[in-house]
């Protein structure tokens, strides 16, 4: 079974050859970049590069999809906020001074799908289409409301902002919805299979259960709902508190870290959400063995899940023999 048909029986409920195994989070490393000859800061900026370097987690790794970008500032640059692009080994992240101040009004730039490297992603992902067809899925990835909001105004205002002015934030939660939705279809134009949403600041770690429930669950239903393919929704962290309503925004399928009790996800959710993870993408893949990563795996697909995947982003430094033992005890786990 090719990994494209694979991925998508099990985002219809139905039973393919044996579980998936990707990840919905950056896949590139160091080994990857060799072996293929794409490297950053290239990777980040130009299509080509970033489309051979998405297409190594197939080619190099195995996995049974792909995805692009690598880094979590395309939405925001768009957008008008400053980026460091980073280097050889670093990924872009957000510079000062932030975009906005509290209490001005946010813009969504009419060619906003024109600015910044978003055309460039866009390529990518049909480069991606092209090259891979549907030998594996492809994935196309997007930022969540609350993250790119912290984008525009920072993460300390809009931490205090969420518990003293929660309402001071929804024009930019309504503005940063609206830039993740359009770059989802962009993106589903361009051939991806599903959209994975980050939304890394809408953490537990960060914000109370209460405020993602009445501030940020609004805007993340929207997006799913706008959104013709299956979403993936990854938010870091242990999610136990909010995992209830991360399946009240309707989304096809979350990722988990170990962090998160799987079991208890189970519980919430039901057969109808696809459970992705939970290998520890910094503890374990990064810093331990193959046999250390088969045994995690192993443990990890016990409690639950549909799709063997890192935790998070792949740490660039990560050996490709863990991601290989990873790949390998996915397909240990038969269904025919």
């Amino acid at each position: 079974m090719l990994g494209k048909e694979r991925v998508m029986k099990i985002f219809n409920h139905e039973k393919p050859d044996r579980m998936p195994c990707f990840c919905v989070n950056g896949t590139p490393t160091y080994e990857q970049m060799e072996k293929v000859g794409a490297f950053w800061p290239e990777g980040h900026e130009r299509a080509q590069d970033m489309a051979k370097l998405a297409i190594a987690a197939y080619t190099v790794l195995g996995f049974d999809a792909v995805r692009a970008p690598f880094c979590q500032t395309f939405e925001a640059e768009a957008l008008g906020c400053k980026v460091k692009l980073g280097g050889k080994e670093n990924i872009p992240g957000i510079d000062h001074p932030t975009l906005y101040k509290l209490d001005d009004k946010p813009v969504l730039p009419d060619d906003f799908l024109k600015r910044g490297r978003i055309p460039q992603l866009i390529e990518a992902i049909r480069i991606m289409k092209r090259e891979v067809g549907d030998k594996v899925a492809v994935i196309g990835g997007i930022i969540g409301p609350f993250t790119i909001a912290g984008a525009m105004l920072d993460a300390v205002p809009i931490l205090k902002a969420s518990f003293k002015t929660p309402d001071k934030l929804r024009p930019f939660l309504d503005v940063a919805e609206k830039a993740g939705t359009m770059l989802g279809q962009a993106l589903v134009d361009a051939g991806a299979d599903m959209i994975v949403v980050e939304d890394m600041q809408a953490s537990p770690d960060l914000i109370a259960p209460h405020t993602y429930r009445d501030l940020e669950l609004e805007y993340q239903k929207k997006q799913v709902e706008a959104l013709s393919v299956p979403v993936i929704l990854h938010i870091c962290g242990n999610v136990d508190k909010i995992i209830s309503f991360m399946h009240e925004t309707g989304c096809a399928g979350i990722s988990l870290e170990p962090k998160s009790d799987t079991k208890l996800a189970r519980k919430i959710v039901g057969a109808n959400v696809v459970l992705i993870g939970g290998v520890d993408a910094a503890t374990t893949l990064f810093m331990k063995g193959p046999d250390d990563v088969k045994d995690a795996s192993r443990e990890q697909i016990e409690m639950g899940l549909d799709v063997l995947a890192p935790g998070c982003a792949i740490a660039p430094g990560t050996p490709t023999a863990n991601l290989l033992a990873m790949v390998e005890v996915a397909k240990e786990f038969t269904y025919l």
